[in-house]
């Protein structure tokens, strides 16, 4: 299968469309092309999230705005008719309206003051600076909780968006690295697998990280993942994949290309 008609198929392969015979040929050209694998995380990842959008609802705005334009288009054809428009009111509160560029722009110079000014009192104020260090703790502990309530669900959308709010946090606790682990070797859906697996290596200091990573090389059965996964390990140049590496070589049921990239990977580690 070429690069074109791969890439033509994405759609149909991550909507389970594609006949078996077709999808192996897919899943065979995304681990031997690297560019044809990059293509298929990011439409994968645009896919999943295109299901956690809200729909949009009209504002309830849009009647008056649309009657409003209504009156004015009905004075423009009296204006072209010959008839005299009527001249609006001075209205002191039209003064103070963000129609007006003016006043649009002395807001946003009071905004910006205001930012230097609260700048300046964060940067001499040591009780100030504590209460926003907590307030940051409590931001990012918010989040945990997001992340893991969404990793939960049934829903491999809302799972993918859980994955992309544990990324956001920049010291996570046991519980959000155990989750993210658990979806790396569990999750039924492969694209919420693979942003697992860009997940953790934003945690990749944490030994925790690298046992999982590590563990985990053998129980995968996506050879997309699986390729992911080598590449992490390699890159991280941890030294303890080496024995998973070699029993993926020696595995005849693993896929070909797998087995070459671990050779890869394998002899970049030992080198």
């Amino acid at each position: 299968m070429t690069c074109d008609e791969t890439r033509n198929s994405l759609p149909d392969f991550l909507t389970g469309e594609l006949s078996a015979k077709a999808k192996s040929a897919v899943d065979s050209h995304l681990v031997s092309c690297a560019s044809c694998a990059e293509e298929f995380h990011k439409v994968g990842e645009t896919w999943t999230k295109l299901g956690v959008l809200p729909v949009e609802q009209p504002s309830p705005a849009v009647r008056d705005r649309f009657y409003t334009m209504l009156e004015a288009y009905a004075q423009g054809l009296e204006v072209r008719s010959g008839e005299k428009a009527p001249r609006p009111a001075f209205s002191l509160r039209g003064l103070f309206t963000w129609n007006r560029p003016a006043f649009r722009f002395a807001a946003a110079a009071a905004l910006v003051l205001a930012g230097v000014a609260g700048g300046l009192f964060v940067g001499r104020s040591g009780a100030f600076s504590q209460k926003f260090a907590r307030l940051e703790r409590e931001v990012s502990d918010m989040r945990q909780t997001t992340a893991l309530s969404l990793l939960d669900r049934p829903s491999s959308s809302e799972r993918l968006l859980g994955v992309s709010y544990s990324e956001q946090v920049q010291t996570p606790g046991e519980p959000t690295i155990a989750a993210l682990l658990r979806i790396l070797d569990t999750d039924p859906n492969v694209n919420v697998r693979l942003a697992a697996v860009d997940a953790l290596y934003l945690f990749a200091k944490d030994p925790r990280v690298k046992d999982g990573l590590v563990a985990s090389l053998g129980r995968q059965d996506s050879p997309l993942v699986q390729v992911a996964l080598i590449d992490l390990l390699t890159e991280l140049r941890e030294q303890r994949a080496a024995e998973a590496l070699k029993a993926l070589i020696a595995d005849e049921k693993i896929h070909p290309d797998v087995r070459e990239r671990a050779r890869q990977g394998l002899k970049s580690l030992t080198s």
